[in-house]
């Protein structure tokens, strides 16, 4: 039978070479190539390489760098009230967070009916629209109080009408532990059902089982999106600024908005502030993976000293005869079992 006729019986065709892709092989080449960087080392290199392609348009924008230079100052020192604000607000997150999460997983009416409330109402409605309510609405509840029950004390309404900053630190807290509430929930769902069985029968109560079992082996869990969530607010202490809050304690980007506005210079103002916000976002994400880190520690499975991985170590070793592509030499398949299984062999011809 002729080779190559098509139709004929036992036809021999040579192999089809796969299609050229230069691309690919382009890709493959340049990672062979780079194969021997280390992985933080490209990784700052592409970094490099976006900050001066953003040097670069930034030197086209030309913004006026001796003003910012002159401004940073003014506007980071602001910076105190942010981290208040911030600080105040996630604590008072986590607390109603907390309440919110053991209410949602109560048996008892109220407390579920209450938490369900508290949930559904500050994530369904904006943040900014909340403190509105809570700077405009509060003196005029009591107002009405007053007109309707006049024995209504004087001291209520002052104790009601708040700065604008305790505001922003209650409406933070309020929206934010809504949000958290969930989390908690999570993180304490999480926790084995053996654990709180255990619990109860050593003789704790609920408080006492919550307090001394659930909670510490939950917060594994909840600290990392609670990290997540105080970086979050802390970018949103800007929202503050839109109740007109005082220049003595007015946070980073008010002072921005405030020295840019009487200057002109509104861009260079919001350059600096966001640049400042990224800074303290890099520096809290670093602790937080530290943090996480360290609350993982004996969670984490991983070779404890002198013990072994558990993996196989499979190798091939030639036999020697035929060698090269399409020759007919064989060879030796070891296993070698570091867990005390020994050595095995397998021969392939």
């Amino acid at each position: 039978m002729a080779q190559g006729q098509p139709g004929v019986v036992g036809e021999i065709r040579p192999p089809e070479a796969p299609p050229e892709q230069g691309g690919g092989g382009r890709m493959d080449r340049l990672a062979l190539a780079s194969a021997g960087v280390p992985f933080r080392l490209k990784v700052a290199i592409v970094w490099l390489a976006i900050f001066l392609v953003l040097g670069f348009f930034l030197s086209l924008a030309g913004f006026d760098w001796g003003w910012m230079g002159e401004k940073a100052r003014f506007i980071a020192a602001g910076l105190t009230f942010t981290l208040v604000i911030a600080v105040s607000g996630i604590v008072i997150a986590i607390i109603l967070a907390v309440l919110g999460a053991l209410g949602r997983l109560s048996s008892n009416p109220v407390a579920y009916g209450a938490s369900g409330f508290y949930t559904s109402f500050f994530r369904g409605t904006p943040l900014i629209v909340q403190m509105f309510l809570l700077y405009l609405a509060l003196p005029q509840i009591v107002g009405g109080l007053q007109d309707r029950f006049p024995g209504t004390p004087d001291a209520l309404k002052d104790v009601l009408t708040l700065d604008a900053i305790y505001v922003g630190i209650i409406a933070l807290g309020l929206n934010y532990g809504a949000y958290m509430t969930e989390i908690f929930r999570a993180g304490i769902q999480s926790v084995g059902h053996g654990q709180g069985e255990a619990a109860d029968a050593l003789g704790m109560n609920y408080r006492r089982k919550m307090r001394r079992v659930v909670l510490p082996q939950a917060f594994r869990v909840i600290i990392p999106p609670t990290g997540n969530e105080f970086i979050a607010m802390m970018k949103d202490t800007a929202l503050v600024s839109f109740l007109g809050v005082g220049l003595t304690t007015s946070e980073i980007f008010r002072r921005g908005q405030l020295v840019g506005k009487s200057d002109f210079k509104n861009l260079e103002a919001l350059l600096l502030v966001a640049a400042m916000y990224w800074i303290l976002t890099i520096i809290f994400t670093y602790f937080q993976s530290r943090l996480e880190r360290r609350v993982s520690k004996g969670y984490v499975r991983g070779p404890t000293p002198g013990s072994s991985t558990g993996r196989k170590k499979v190798t091939f070793q030639s036999s020697g005869g035929g060698g090269g592509r399409g020759g007919g030499g064989g060879g030796v398949i070891v296993t070698e079992d570091p867990d005390g299984g020994g050595r095995t062999t397998e021969g392939i011809g």
